[in-house]
C-alpha cells in the first residue's frame, strides 16, 4: 500500500512539473478566456507597435500603465499568443527595459532586467525556431543590462553556433568588449580568445561581403570587435595569423624597404621560422631591393635621423668614429630633441669608453640646456664625478666629491620622476662615503658650511655627513 501511494505522489509531482514548464507557452487558441486576451492584445499593440523600449519610457505615465496592463492581461492569458507570433515576450521585454530605463532603486531596476532574461527563456522554449536570434539578443542584453560575465560570452558563442552566418551584428560589440576585459583579467586565455574571435569576424565578413541591407552594420560591429581584441593582437594571435594578415600587403609594398623590414621582423616575432617560406620570400625582396637602394636609403635614414649613424657606430664598439658621428649629425639638423641625444650618447661614450671626462660633462651638459625637464644628462654628470672622485686628493677630497655627485643625483630627479628610481640606487651605493662629522671637526668645518669641490669639479657643496 505504501508503495502505491508512494508511486501516486511522485506521480502528481511530476505532472505538476510538466504543466508549470508548459504553462507559460500556453495560447489563447483553446483558451475560454480568448476573447480578453485577444482584446488586451489588440489594445496594447496599438501603443507598442513600431517603438522602442526608449519610446515607451517617455510615453506619459497614464498611457504607459495603460498599454503595459493590457499585455500584462494578454500575457498572462496566453504567453505564447496565437502560437505563431512571440508578440508577448518580446513586447514585454521591451515595457520591462523602460521600466528598468525609468526606476531610480537599484532593487527595481534587478527586478526589471531579471523579468527581461525571464521572458528571452520562455520565449525559446516556446519558439525554439528562433533560437539564434534570441541567444543573440539575450547575450547582448546581458552586457548592456547586467554589466560583465562569463556568462554573457557563453550565451554570445551559443548564438553564433547556432546561427552562423545569419547571427545578428548585435553581438560583436559586446563580444569584443567581453573579451578584452576577461583577458586583461586573465579569466581566459589567448586559445579561448583567437577561437571565439574566429568565429565572430568569420560571420561578420560573409555579412560585410553578402548581406547588402546590414553590411555597416556588421562592418561598424566587426571595427568595435578588432579595437577590442586587438589590443592584444601580439599576445593572442600566432605566425598563421600574421601572415594571413602581412603577406596580402607584401606585393603592394615591394618598393618599401621600411615595410618590408616591418613584415619581416614582425612574423619573426610572432613565432615564424626564418627558414618559414613567407619569411623567405620577404627577405629575398628586402634583400635585392636593399642592394638597389642601399646608398639612397642610408642618405635618406640619416636626413631624417641625424643621430643614426652615431648609434650604429655606437653599436659596432667604433666609440671615436661614434663621437664624430654624433657631432656631424648636431650640425646637421635644428631638432633640439635630436641634438639633446647626440650630446648625450657623446658624453656616454667618453665617461664609459674614452675616459674623457671633463668632454663628458660638458657634452652632458648641453643635453641638459637644450632638454630641461630631462634628468639623464644630470644622472650621467653624478656618475662622473664619483668616477673623478676615486683619484680626487685624499680621503676627505674624495668623500667631498661624492657630495657633489649625491647633488645632480637629487636634482635628476627632482625635475624627471622616470630616473628617480636609478638616482635613488646611486644615492644609496654612495651614502657609506659621505664626509664624516668627527674628520669635519677636526678640519675645523661645521655641518652646513658651503664647501669647494676641487679635482675638476669646480663645484661647492653644503656639508652633510
Amino acid at each position: 500500500m505504501q508503495t502505491i501511494l508512494r508511486t501516486l505522489a511522485l506521480s502528481l509531482v511530476f505532472c505538476g512539473s510538466v504543466s508549470l514548464a508548459n504553462a507559460q507557452c500556453v495560447t489563447w487558441v483553446d483558451s475560454p478566456q480568448k476573447e480578453q486576451a485577444e482584446n488586451a492584445h489588440v489594445a496594447y499593440r496599438n501603443f507598442v507597435k513600431g517603438k522602442t523600449a526608449e519610446d515607451l519610457a517617455a510615453l506619459p505615465e497614464a498611457e504607459f500603465n495603460d498599454a503595459f496592463n493590457n499585455w500584462k492581461k494578454a500575457y498572462d492569458i496566453a504567453p505564447a499568443a496565437d502560437g505563431n507570433r512571440p508578440f508577448h515576450y518580446r513586447d514585454g521585454r521591451m515595457f520591462y527595459k523602460a521600466m528598468a530605463q525609468k526606476a531610480t532603486d537599484d532593487a527595481k531596476k534587478q527586478e526589471y532586467t531579471d523579468m527581461i532574461f525571464k521572458l528571452y527563456d520562455q520565449e525559446l522554449e516556446c519558439y525554439p525556431k528562433y533560437e539564434a536570434y534570441l541567444l543573440g539578443r539575450k547575450g547582448s542584453d546581458m552586457f548592456y543590462l547586467a554589466g560583465y560575465s562569463e556568462d554573457a560570452i557563453e550565451i554570445i558563442e551559443q548564438a553564433i553556433d547556432a546561427g552562423g552566418n545569419d547571427t545578428e551584428y548585435v553581438v560583436l560589440a559586446p563580444l569584443g568588449k567581453l573579451l578584452n576585459y576577461y583577458f586583461k583579467e586573465k579569466a581566459i586565455d589567448n586559445v579561448r580568445v583567437r577561437e571565439l574571435y574566429d568565429k565572430a569576424a568569420k560571420m561578420a565578413d560573409y555579412n560585410i561581403e553578402n548581406n547588402e541591407t546590414y553590411a555597416p552594420y556588421y562592418q561598424a560591429g566587426k571595427d568595435n570587435l578588432e579595437a577590442d581584441v586587438l589590443e592584444f593582437a601580439d599576445e593572442i594571435f600566432d605566425c598563421d595569423y600574421f601572415k594571413g594578415l602581412l603577406m596580402p600587403k607584401v606585393e603592394e609594398n615591394k618598393d618599401s624597404l621600411d615595410i618590408l623590414k616591418y613584415i619581416i621582423t614582425k612574423l619573426k616575432v610572432q613565432g615564424c621560422d626564418s627558414t618559414d617560406a613567407d619569411v623567405q620570400h620577404v627577405q629575398q625582396l628586402y634583400d635585392q631591393l636593399y642592394a638597389v637602394k642601399k646608398d639612397e636609403y642610408e642618405a635618406e635614414r640619416r636626413r631624417l635621423n641625424p643621430i643614426y649613424e652615431g648609434s650604429e657606430l655606437m653599436k659596432e664598439g667604433k666609440y671615436a668614429e661614434a663621437v664624430e658621428a654624433f657631432q656631424r649629425g648636431i650640425e646637421a639638423t635644428d631638432d633640439d630633441e635630436k641634438k639633446a641625444q647626440a650630446y648625450y650618447y657623446m658624453a656616454q661614450i667618453q665617461n664609459a669608453e674614452l675616459g674623457q671626462y671633463g668632454a663628458a660633462r660638458q657634452n652632458a651638459n648641453r643635453a641638459a640646456q637644450l632638454k630641461g625637464d630631462w634628468g639623464k644628462p644630470y644622472i650621467l654628470i653624478g656618475d662622473i664625478y664619483g668616477r673623478l672622485s676615486r683619484n680626487c686628493g685624499d680621503a676627505w677630497d674624495q668623500r667631498l666629491a661624492v657630495l657633489a655627485a649625491i647633488d645632480k643625483y637629487n636634482y635628476a630627479k627632482s625635475i624627471d620622476s622616470e630616473v628617480a628610481g636609478d638616482a635613488n640606487r646611486r644615492i644609496g651605493n654612495y651614502r657609506s662615503s659621505m664626509p664624516i662629522r668627527s674628520e669635519a671637526f677636526q678640519r675645523g668645518f661645521e655641518e652646513g658650511q658651503k664647501l669647494r669641490v676641487e679635482c675638476g669639479i669646480g663645484e661647492t657643496v653644503t656639508l652633510r655627513f
